[in-house]
C-alpha cells in the first residue's frame, strides 16, 4: 500500500566525501590531515581518518611488508593494491555509504608516483590494477603537498630513521615528484596543489581555502 501523498519523504542522507592527502615523505601531509579532521568534526561531520598502505588489520600487515621487506617492484605493487582492495571494502566504502568523510593519508596517486615514477613500473599495468581494484572509485579531492625532495630529506632526517622508501636517493624522489605532477595534470579538477615549503601556518591556511572553496 502506498503512503498518502501528504506524508513527506524521509530526507536523503548527506553524501560522504573522500579526501586524500598526498606528497613525498617529509612534505608535512600527516600532521595537517589530523588538523583537517578536527576542523571537519567541529562542523558536525563524522570523519574517518585512515592511511595507505593500511587502514584495516589486514592492510596494516601488508604495509609492514611493503615498508620493510626486500621485494621486486611487481610484488610491491601487488601488495599495495591488495591492501587497497581490503581498505576499500572494509573501511572506505562503508564509511562513505553512511555519510562519513574519509580522509586518507595517501591513496592510488601514491602508487603511480612511487611504484610508477620512483620504481619505473609499467604505468599501463598500474592503470589496469586501478580499474580492477577500485571500480572507478577516486577521491573527491586530492590535496598534494608539493616540496623539493632535498627539503623533504632534511625534514625526514631531523625526526626519524628511514624506512625502505625513505632511504632512497634524491633522484628517486625527483621521479616520485614528477609522478605526482603527471597525475595532477591528468586530473586537475580533483587535485589541489599546496606549496609545502611555506611556513606551517601558511600551508594550513591554503588547506582551509581549498576545503572552503569546495562548498560541499
Amino acid at each position: 500500500m502506498s503512503l498518502p501523498s501528504s506524508v513527506p519523504a524521509a530526507p536523503a542522507a548527506a553524501p560522504g566525501r573522500f579526501i586524500s592527502f598526498e606528497g613525498i615523505d617529509g612534505a608535512g601531509k600527516s600532521s595537517h590531515i589530523a588538523a583537517a579532521a578536527d576542523w571537519l568534526r567541529a562542523r558536525g561531520h563524522e570523519v574517518v581518518l585512515t592511511r595507505e598502505p593500511g587502514g584495516t588489520p589486514l592492510a596494516e600487515q601488508l604495509r609492514s611488508l611493503v615498508l620493510e621487506a626486500p621485494m621486486d617492484p611487481l610484488t610491491e605493487t601487488l601488495l599495495v593494491f591488495a591492501a587497497r582492495r581490503d581498505h576499500l571494502q572494509t573501511l572506505i566504502e562503508p564509511a562513505l555509504a553512511r555519510g562519513a568523510w574519509v580522509l586518507s593519508d595517501r591513496f592510488t596517486d601514491a602508487t603511480f608516483a612511487y611504484q610508477g615514477g620512483g620504481r619505473g613500473f609499467d604505468l599501463a599495468v598500474l592503470a589496469q590494477l586501478e580499474t580492477w581494484v577500485q571500480h572507478g572509485r577516486q577521491p573527491d579531492l586530492t590535496v598534494w603537498f608539493d616540496l623539493p625532495p632535498a627539503t623533504a630529506a632534511e625534514r625526514r632526517a631531523a625526526v626519524r630513521a628511514p624506512d625502505r622508501f625513505e632511504a632512497q636517493d634524491l633522484a628517486f624522489f625527483e621521479r616520485v615528484r614528477a609522478g605526482y605532477a603527471a597525475r595532477a595534470q591528468a586530473a586537475p579538477q580533483r587535485f589541489a596543489c599546496i606549496d609545502s615549503s611555506q611556513p606551517r601556518e601558511a600551508v594550513w591556511q591554503d588547506i582551509l581555502r581549498v576545503l572552503e572553496q569546495r562548498a560541499w
